[in-house]
């Protein structure tokens, strides 16, 4: 994964962060698996996505190990993730709040504006943070040089992150 993974585990954020939501790739993305098995090793809470298909909603919802990784189910999309009947997660707004999410995306311009999928998932689940007692977590997302552009078309419900980690090519 070269040096964006040392790059996320050194970063002074995510080491004074508790509750962290993180990804878990896709093929084309910046592979979080290494991210994962250290948020255990030091004793990190962490959550992953579910989405809800046909709608914006997603929930963040917790693993209890990066062995854990291997009993979620496989989407129509090709994403691992909870089942829809697994209620035994905690939900991360249903508990603390969460300190940090990493996320993914399609592009990204130098002001921090991400262009995904193009659901809005994120961008709805970040105002449901700011509901929250603990406030927005911080927001990192994990890209690749290449993904860098000028600029991405932005909405005005677009959410901009805090800080884009890229991987130098």
């Amino acid at each position: 994964m070269g040096q964006s993974h040392s790059k996320v585990i050194g970063h002074p954020k995510y080491q004074e962060s508790k509750r962290i939501a993180i990804f878990l790739s896709m093929p084309d993305e910046i592979q979080t698996e290494e991210i994962i098995k250290d948020m255990f090793k030091q004793g990190k809470e962490c959550f992953i996505p579910r989405y809800k298909p046909h709608s914006n909603h997603m929930d963040m919802l917790k693993l209890s190990s990066a062995e854990d990784i291997s009993s979620l189910t496989l989407t129509s999309w090709n994403i691992l993730q909870p089942s829809d009947d697994d209620s035994v997660r905690e939900e991360a707004l249903a508990g603390g709040g969460l300190d940090l999410i990493f996320m993914p995306g399609l592009g990204f311009d130098k002001k921090g504006n991400r262009l995904g999928r193009g659901k809005g998932y994120y961008d709805t689940y970040l105002e449901r943070c700011m509901k929250h007692p603990s406030g927005k977590p911080y927001t990192i997302a994990l890209a690749f040089k290449e993904q860098i552009c000028e600029s991405v078309p932005v909405t005005e419900n677009d959410v901009q992150l805090d800080e884009i980690l890229y991987e130098d090519c």
